[in-house]
């Protein structure tokens, strides 16, 4: 069961394993806003463009306060392996369950090639500083969503 985001409703709370297999919680976060990004599946084509635009505009995104969070239902050590490949400087996190995916809203039905199938929703919710939803975006592109980002979030 998918649920629906309401802009100025509390973001679900979770706490993660890490690539390093450290728990992470969107608690630990509290005080600032965060970008937590729902992508398919680590060291794929559209998702390893997106995790190195996101880690090439990190230091604006952190500039401007906020902190960005991956998550996949990729194993800690699948993101281990994409995080040193690609010299992630933020956390990527394992939602093996896909529990947390659906609680955004970022698990659901697709269409791939004809087949219907369940399955990770690209998408990015921004959660401000007191932990509610600021901005949900589904189905995003992987090319060029990090600049789309920013100019609905109004920082360029």
């Amino acid at each position: 069961m998918t649920s629906t985001l309401i802009v100025g409703e509390p973001a679900p709370e979770f706490t993660l394993p890490d690539a390093n297999g450290r728990d992470v919680s969107l608690a630990d976060f509290r005080g600032q806003r965060v970008i937590v990004y729902f992508y398919p599946k680590a060291s794929t084509p559209g998702c390893t463009t997106q995790a190195c635009d996101f880690r090439d505009n990190l230091a604006a995104f952190t500039s401007e306060g906020f902190a960005v969070l991956g998550i996949s239902p990729d194993a800690p050590a699948a993101l281990e392996r994409f995080t040193n490949k690609q010299e992630l400087t933020f956390p990527l996190l394992s939602d093996e369950d896909h529990r947390v995916a659906e609680a955004y809203g970022a698990w659901g039905e697709k269409k791939n090639y004809g087949k219907t199938y369940e399955g990770l929703i690209r998408s990015t919710v921004v959660v401000d500083a007191a932990g509610n939803v600021e901005l949900a975006q589904h189905n995003v592109r992987a090319k060029g969503h990090v600049a789309k980002l920013r100019r609905d979030l109004k920082l360029d």
